[in-house]
């Protein structure tokens, strides 16, 4: 009983770096926009859970802030 679980975040990596390799023209498409804008999905891997959590509580209170001032 030695198996070996996966998580759901390191399955979607290991998916998306595998979709990566298997279309490489595609990739070097998107690769070029992303450079200009960025990824929102990187983003939100690379600070988990909890501070996607705060960044979306920092934006809505950046909004209310905004619209009571106005």
């Amino acid at each position: 009983m030695s198996e070996k679980k996966e998580t759901p975040e390191r399955q979607r990596e290991r998916l998306r770096q595998e979709e990566l390799k298997r279309n490489r023209s595609g990739s070097m498409s998107d690769g070029f926009n992303r450079a200009s804008s960025g990824s929102l999905v990187d983003l939100v891997n690379s600070l988990g859970s909890k501070g996607t959590g705060i960044l979306i509580i920092v934006i809505i209170l950046l909004f209310a802030i905004r619209v009571v001032r106005i």
